[in-house]
């Protein structure tokens, strides 16, 4: 099966749209998040998701358990990992994959 996301990001004062496809739900909004980023920073294409995990916290609460997603990146340098936790596993997955993108946009600002 095929996965789509959609990402509407606001850099600056300009809006970024965006559609990706991948096997799963993660690789597509891991795509659509670069995607919508790269024009204004290029070099996020380097970034490459290589771990993530999943866990539930608190399992007695069923359905409305906390889900901590735990996600491992590298731009082929640096290697670097980035956590997000909801209710909600594409809200966590989100929260990770933003940090991740933040984390690189960051590091490379520094290297000036």
């Amino acid at each position: 099966t095929v996965s789509e996301a959609t990402v509407q990001i606001k850099i600056g004062d300009e809006i970024h749209h965006t559609v990706a496809e991948a096997s799963g739900p993660v690789g597509a909004l891991d795509d659509a998040l670069r995607k919508a980023i790269a024009p204004v920073f290029p070099e996020i294409m380097e970034v490459e998701l290589i771990d993530f995990k999943v866990r539930i916290l608190e399992s007695q609460h069923g359905a409305d358990a906390i889900i901590r997603v735990q996600i491992e990146s590298t731009d082929g340098n640096e290697i670097w990992g980035t956590v997000g936790a909801s209710d909600n596993i594409i809200e966590a997955t989100w929260e990770a994959l933003v940090d991740s993108v933040e984390y690189k946009i960051l590091l490379d600002s520094e290297k000036g």
